[in-house]
């Protein structure tokens, strides 16, 4: 389908979904080819299965159904009696071309491509018999006036036009036309049609007991009202706890954890608290509660997995941990950089880190090998490196939080989690003296588009 085609789709996708007919559709976009009896069972089995759910999968997998998919869908809008829908999408569609045809530059006048070994003065705007053309004998092509030809004419090579790549924030390019059809197709991408799309619990400690030694997290509540309002705006119920003991992490955790999600496609978790290095067998670090009592990431992901939360099986599990993962400070190495995000912030950041503790070992043991699932659709996202502090700055909030919500603000619309972290990571690499860096443990099975 073409760009202009897309385009309308989406413009028209509130009233398709609002008031497309889906039942008397399938018999004629299967009498059309657009879509396989494989295919037409999908979209029937998406979301609740509601009416509207179907529309919507229907109108996004339209999009990747070929470039007669639009002309073709319009005329099933018309066998099955809705000729209003087909009416707009047709007048739409009209007015579309129209536009492009106005904007076109006419009276065109020459200019010259052609081999290096030709003379402008022997070029000359002519038509000639394709059945005369020799493969490999390239014939010289004039457009343009003759005053503007060059001295000289160089060989140029004409290829196909090909979908404009765009910078994926990770150092390379992908194609653009690929994140759109990603998203509509259910094997590549996590459908998260519900509404709210999910749960997301933040738990944000910022004043810990005097026995802990843990400092005040000055900045942290700007982190959390950032977190709230972004998952709010991305479809999630969002729930926002503040100053829990470890105790009280673990049972708000496990209430989550077995609350029914059946009509839920996404859960998050989003710690905001001190940190530190834990020992681990599948994800490091642990996060310290007000009492100063450390709860390990290890505990808190496996907290949902298959038996603790059998709702969210299959379904994305999102972990967002902003503390220290120790106690180390990376001071880089030295790169040709004058931009003025690499300079130190106004104000002195502070760490989220605490000392190593290996601790009894039941903190942090699992209770056996064997009982831990294989880790799926799951990611846990870190602000830092295992091993080392990460920065808060007590008047703008930490940089990883204030990056992610920044990062989010600009890209969820379009971009796949993992691209919007990639985003971020290099975003927060570049920032301050002291040097840090955003990783994540990835397991989910395929993208995951927000629902923005």
């Amino acid at each position: 389908m073409d760009e202009a085609d897309r385009r309308l789709l989406r413009r028209c996708r509130v009233q398709l979904v609002r008031e497309l007919q889906v039942a008397s559709l399938w018999d004629a976009l299967l009498n059309r080819e657009l879509f396989t009896p494989d295919m037409i069972e999908d979209i029937q089995r998406a979301g609740s299965g509601s009416r509207r759910d179907q529309a919507r999968q229907l109108i996004i997998d339209l999009e990747t159904r070929g470039s007669q998919a639009l002309p073709l869908f319009i005329s099933c809008l018309e066998d099955t009696g809705q000729d209003t829908l087909a009416s707009l999408l047709k007048t739409n569609r009209q007015a579309a071309k129209q536009d492009v045809e106005a904007i076109r530059p006419l009276d065109l006048k020459p200019v010259v491509l052609g081999p290096e070994s030709l003379k402008p003065e022997k070029l000359r705007v002519m038509k000639q018999d394709p059945s005369k053309l020799s493969q490999g004998k390239l014939a010289p092509v004039v457009l343009g006036p003759e005053e503007l030809w060059p001295t000289k004419l160089r060989p140029e090579v004409l290829r196909p036009e090909v979908p404009r790549p765009v910078d994926t924030g990770s150092g390379g390019f992908t194609d653009v036309c690929t994140q759109d059809r990603a998203k509509g197709n259910a094997d590549l991408a996590y459908v998260l049609n519900a509404d709210p799309c999910g749960y997301c619990l933040i738990i944000n400690n910022v004043n810990f007991c005097r026995e802990s030694g843990l400092r005040t997290r000055t900045g942290s509540n700007i982190d959390c009202e950032k977190m709230q309002r972004r998952f709010h705006l991305l479809q999630f119920a969002v729930e926002v706890n503040c100053d829990l003991t470890a105790k009280q992490m673990v049972q708000a955790l496990t209430q989550l954890a077995r609350r029914d999600h059946d009509a839920l496609d996404c859960c998050a978790v989003v710690i905001l608290s001190h940190g530190c290095q834990a020992s681990h067998l599948q994800f490091p670090g642990a996060v310290y509660g007000t009492d100063g009592c450390p709860v390990s990431v290890e505990k808190i992901v496996n907290t949902f997995n298959g038996t603790g939360c059998p709702s969210l099986g299959g379904k994305p599990k999102l972990f967002f941990i902003q503390a220290c993962g120790g106690e180390q400070k990376d001071h880089g190495f030295e790169v040709a950089s004058t931009s003025p995000e690499d300079k130190t912030p106004s104000s002195d950041p502070e760490t989220d880190a605490t000392p190593f503790q290996e601790g009894p070992r039941s903190i942090d043991q699992p209770d056996a090998v064997s009982s831990l699932p294989t880790p799926s659709d799951i990611l846990v996202s870190y602000s830092t490196f295992p091993g080392f502090v990460s920065w808060r700055d007590p008047k703008s909030g930490s940089w990883y939080i204030e990056t992610l919500d920044s990062v989010f603000e600009q890209w969820a619309h379009c971009e796949d989690l993992q691209t919007l972290l990639l985003r971020v990571a290099n975003a927060v690499s570049v920032k301050g003296t002291y040097k840090q860096i955003p990783g994540c443990f990835n397991f989910l099975r395929k993208k995951l588009f927000f629902k923005t």
